[in-house]
């Protein structure tokens, strides 16, 4: 034990951007906003006794754990600075439709209700200048208008989703730190309008925008809707023409991070041009002679990575990615090594520190823990030994087998540190998934990015159609093992999402695995299968989703949703994280007519719910609250009949403050868990609470 501390000189180092990190992480898990000073005032004392520590030199235990505490006051202060920089006014719930006059940044996603775009509004009816949002997420009917264009919008305005249950992903969250102020819901077609000249900023974003989406109507147009949707995505990240049988097969095939253009994206273009530009200057004898192909293809590798980050619309996994594959680049120019724990950790700070929100992401954290894994499988995994005057055949075959070697450890490696993230966050497992990978590598790393980044950089001029043709070909054979894959019985599991405390343990299981030098690693092991082992509570009784519109309830390990198709994605949501399988209520023992639903019998359901935007009459009432022993109205009640008494009633004004709620029976009554109270009172939820106040604390 002593001999691998001291082996670990040189390593000590590698943990400053995890408890920077742990300072960003700390600073969001708060439920209530701290006032920036005391944050500022802890970095800079800590960042002082740890230089003045080193000037008088000593000992390096002591300068170790001052830099720690450092980087941790450091990323709390980083974290606070970055809410403050991008805080931005956010959408209320108005009452009344009302009517958006905004240019179209760029088309977004789909969602469950149609095309969505990106809006910068210019007028909203109802708002003031001051309090108007910068940007919006607007659902569409029809085709979507392109960047670029001026629209009018007659629609529904609301703040950014709160979470869909109690401790769920926060999506007002990552809408405030990605300056989306509210989301409209459109209720009829967009219509041109005139407006004034923009900035010129917001000019410049939709010139970019408008000619990627032009791409990707190319590529799409030059493929067909099906495969051409496909490609599109992993070149603009446009996912417009994705259909949704093809996007539930990748997902459930384990599959579906291709779609997302991040690290795997810009490993593979920025490498591609790196071993491209190399082997050109390297054909050259004249050129060879005179100038570090090495650096060159560097240069030409920092340059295919940023092209790609503009032509993807820039999306936060984007820029992360483009972050580590930069550091790679310049690691070369200045002689470094380009693949170490080193440059992953600088890295990590560089993202942290301009995006310290980051750190609460899936995709960072998936992102990282593989990524930290591979490096650490680079560094253990032995040397080949160079072969002499071996016949063609035999070297061909020891390649070849070492090649498969490697591809199955290294998808097998990133798998399992990107489990317990998968298992948190999306609580489903792709039990085939390295099966589904291990065919797609050859595929994606060799054929369809390759032929997907010539084929987007010519296809302006009009001669991509060859590489598209080719790049159509690798989304076909994509697909047809993704759909294999996820048809294979059991081809995805279920998991319950465990208590919030174990991700943290299991990350810092992951990295000592990975930061460690020795045997002594795996003492991490039982850390990093925290959310595998830890025991999970009982699923609730009941959910009732955000504004009362609909619920679900437990019910012999299935979670019985109300009103199936309403909001379905966050009562899939929910029942996901309970580990429970979501099905639709039963049509027989049930009252339910155009504003509300009631058990006709106790063992049928314990809530009755009244999604109607009006009150309900007495009689409405008095019938649920004979019928169920859970009352939920959408709308602010006034008064109670007599047969409310014993029973648990829930209105409008109960949702307004706090959010989504878990119910438990306890014996007689229940025992509520709010969104709200588990969100805590943040900058990205004042819209949801009429007491928050801007000030700290």
């Amino acid at each position: 034990m002593r001999d691998e501390v001291a082996d670990q000189t040189d390593r000590w180092r590698l943990w400053a951007p995890v408890f920077f990190g742990g300072g960003c992480a700390i600073y969001f898990a708060l439920r209530s906003e701290p006032a920036g000073w005391p944050l500022m005032v802890a970095a800079v004392l800590t960042s002082g006794a740890w230089l003045a520590a080193r000037r008088f030199g000593m000992a390096r235990r002591w300068t170790l754990a001052l830099l720690m505490l450092a980087c941790l006051c450091g990323g709390a202060a980083v974290a606070k600075l970055r809410t403050e920089a991008v805080s931005g006014p956010i959408a209320p719930a108005l009452a009344e439709p009302t009517v958006v006059e905004a240019w179209v940044m760029d088309v977004d996603s789909p969602g469950e209700r149609g095309a969505r775009i990106v809006v910068a509004p210019v007028r909203i009816r109802g708002l003031a200048p001051e309090a108007t949002p910068v940007r919006l997420r607007a659902t569409v009917r029809g085709e979507p208008p392109a960047p670029g264009e001026a629209v009018r919008l007659y629609g529904i305005l609301n703040p950014p989703p709160a979470p869909a249950s109690p401790g769920a992903y926060d999506f007002g969250r990552n809408a405030y730190f990605q300056g989306m102020g509210g989301t409209l819901f459109a209720l009829g077609q967009a219509r041109p309008t005139v407006l004034p000249e923009p900035p010129w900023r917001v000019r410049m974003a939709m010139k970019i925008n408008a000619a990627r989406y032009a791409l990707a109507q190319r590529i799409v147009a030059r493929l067909g809707e099906r495969t051409g949707g496909i490609a599109a995505a992993m070149t603009t990240g446009h996912e417009t023409w994705i259909g949704r049988e093809d996007l539930d097969a990748m997902r459930d095939s384990g599959l579906a991070h291709i779609l997302s253009i991040s690290g795997l994206h810009m490993a593979i273009v920025g490498g591609f041009v790196f071993f491209a530009v190399r082997l050109g200057v390297a054909a050259w004898p004249w050129l060879a002679l005179r100038v570090s192909g090495k650096k060159v293809a560097a240069v030409a590798g920092l340059i295919a990575v940023g092209t790609y980050l503009v032509v993807s619309g820039a999306p936060p996994p984007a820029e992360r990615s483009a972050i580590t594959a930069s550091i790679a680049f310049v690691a070369v120019l200045l002689d470094r090594q380009a693949v170490t724990m080193h440059a992953l950790a600088v890295a990590a700070f560089a993202v942290l520190l301009l995006q310290p929100e980051a750190i609460v992401t899936p995709g960072f954290q998936m992102s990282f823990a593989a990524t930290a894994a591979l490096v650490a499988l680079v560094e253990v995994w032995p040397r080949r030994i160079k072969e002499i005057s071996a016949p063609w055949p035999i070297v061909a075959a020891q390649r070849l087998g070492s090649w498969l070697l490697v591809a199955c450890t290294a998808s097998l490696v990133a798998g399992m540190a990107t489990g317990p993230f998968a298992m948190q966050h999306f609580n489903r497992t792709a039990v085939y998934g390295l099966i589904a990978n291990l065919g797609t590598a050859p595929i994606a790393d060799f054929i369809l990015m390759p032929a997907l980044a010539l084929g987007a950089t010519l296809e302006p001029l009009g001669l991509g159609a060859p590489f598209l043709w080719l790049a159509g070909k690798g989304v076909e054979m994509m697909l047809a093992i993704g759909h294999w894959t996820a048809g294979l019985p059991g081809a995805v599991q279920t998991i319950a999402s465990a208590p919030a405390a174990a991700l943290p343990v299991a990350f810092l299981g992951i990295l000592f695995i990975c930061l460690w030098r020795g045997r002594l690693r795996w003492l991490g092991l039982p850390l990093a299968a925290a959310v595998l082992v830890w025991p999970r509570p009982a699923a609730p009784d009941l959910w009732i989703g955000d504004g009362g519109t609909n619920a679900a309830f437990h019910q012999a390990g299935e979670a019985v949703v109300v009103r199936p198709g309403v909001r379905q994605f966050a009562a899939d949501l929910w029942s996901r994280r309970r580990g429970l399988e979501l099905t639709p209520r039963p049509e027989a023992g049930w009252t339910c007519k155009r504003s509300f639903c009631a058990p006709e019998a106790a063992d049928a359901g314990p809530a009755a719910l009244w999604w109607g935007k009006k009150a309900p009459s007495v009689e409405q009432l008095d019938l649920m609250c004979r019928s169920a022993s859970v009352v939920s109205s959408r709308a602010e009640l006034a008064s109670l009949p007599a047969s409310c008494a014993g029973r648990l009633v829930l209105d409008g004004v109960d949702y307004a403050h706090g959010g989504s709620v878990e119910l438990w029976r306890v014996g007689a009554g229940w025992k509520a868990v709010w969104a709200a109270d588990v969100r805590g009172r943040r900058p990205w939820t004042r819209q949801a609470d009429p007491d928050f106040s801007d000030s700290g604390g």
